[in-house]
């Protein structure tokens, strides 16, 4: 996640860019105001598991992550492989190496699933453990909480409506066109551009197809803007120490489905996406000989980002939310997040954390100790009270 680079048409102090394409229509203005509002089951952002399709036409809650219709000539052809750890999908279709049209309407198709932004926070500390007389330390996770961010990429979830564009690499760009390597358009030194314009996505598609490289490849990268994760990792390291939590806190942004790849049809690049292929060559560490000859064997086209604004600046300078700033996000998932750090969840947080911040009391363990009988649920309101007093999670 990043600072933004294009701004959004139609905000004033814009420059045009005739290569950028919007890609759902921008959203009138929106305020809030300095009070959380007040949480109803129907305002909160579902589990992504819960999400199923109407089959009456009526638009879910949010937009589905992960289905079909974002795969052009999902008919069994091919290969079309979504990477469990990253999201990060890879397509090996005939027709996209021939097709220069057909490519480029995959690309724009791809570029309008958003990628799915998050924020991690995880809580350790090291522990002295003896174990067959000897001793060593081992680390400990205490909580390991998330919240998802891909919501607040939208102005308007139900329609799918968000600021997104579509653009290729400026000329002044270092990246892979068609190259092993990153470089610039030719004629461009630094930030001196004496070249032709930057090529439009049909172009670049054009090129892709036109390429006789044996093994290549065409890069979508889907990109988070304008989120300032310097100040939210502020707020809520705060929050965690004001538990009085003494072991060590680890605040990250880690962002799936960032990546769609078009691999060429051929045999090297069927075997690269193989599992049972690729789990031998790590076993047999051949991986020390076929990474690098994949490195420089495979041509690469990184030029097509799809940017997602969480924000805009102003002429004025001022910002303009998409949905909800880091101050509003941080006070609407703050005493949930604050509840799952003291009973020590591990896992993403969802619709209900969130309610039950809201609605329940703050008992710690609430939910492991529901139906408990009242002394053990009073023994552990003590436990808390005093950890919360006296420190918890501290190193050994």
């Amino acid at each position: 996640m990043g600072k933004p680079t294009s701004p959004v048409p139609g905000i004033a102090g814009s420059g045009s860019n005739a290569d950028a394409v919007s890609l759902h229509t921008q959203p009138g203005d929106r305020q809030y105001d300095d009070d959380v509002p007040e949480l109803q089951s129907d305002d909160l952002p579902p589990l992504y598991s819960d999400i199923e399709a109407d089959p009456n036409g009526n638009a879910p809650l949010l937009p589905i992550i992960h289905r079909p219709g974002y795969v052009l000539d999902n008919d069994g052809t091919g290969m079309y492989i979504v990477d469990a750890k990253t999201g990060a999908e890879c397509f090996i279709k005939p027709r996209l190496d021939e097709d220069p049209e057909r490519l480029e309407e995959q690309i724009r198709l791809s570029a309008s699933k958003p990628p799915r932004p998050s924020v991690r926070i995880l809580g350790t500390h090291s522990q002295t453990v003896r174990e067959n007389g000897k001793s060593e330390k081992k680390t400990i996770t205490d909580f390991d909480v998330s919240v998802e961010l891909t919501p607040y990429l939208f102005s308007d979830a139900p329609r799918k409506k968000s600021w997104t564009e579509l653009r290729t690499v400026e000329n002044t760009e270092k990246t892979r066109r068609g190259t092993v390597l990153r470089k610039r358009a030719p004629g461009v030194k630094r930030d001196l551009e004496v070249s032709d314009p930057k090529p439009t996505l049909a172009e670049w598609c054009h090129r892709y197809c036109a390429s006789h490289a044996g093994v290549k490849s065409f890069t979508l990268l889907r990109r988070v803007i304008g989120f300032d994760e310097e100040k939210l990792k502020q707020n809520l390291e705060a929050l965690v120490r004001g538990t009085n939590y003494r072991g060590s806190v680890d605040i990250t942004f880690p962002v799936r489905d960032a990546h769609a790849l078009v691999y060429n049809d051929c045999k090297i690049n069927r075997w690269r996406l193989t599992p049972w292929i690729v789990w031998m060559c790590y076993l047999t560490f051949m991986w020390l000989i076929t990474w690098p000859v994949l490195f420089f064997r495979t041509k690469k086209f990184e030029v097509a980002i799809a940017e997602w604004p969480f924000s805009v600046q102003e002429a004025d300078g001022s910002k303009r939310y998409v949905s909800m700033s880091e101050d509003h996000i941080y006070n609407l998932w703050g005493r949930a997040i604050s509840r799952a750090v003291l009973d020590k969840r591990q896992g993403t947080l969802d619709h209900e954390d969130l309610i039950a911040s809201q609605t329940a009391p703050a008992e710690p363990f609430g939910n492991a100790l529901r139906g408990a009988p009242r002394f053990l649920r009073e023994g552990v309101s003590a436990i808390t009270a005093i950890n919360s007093q006296l420190g918890w999670g501290r190193s050994e």
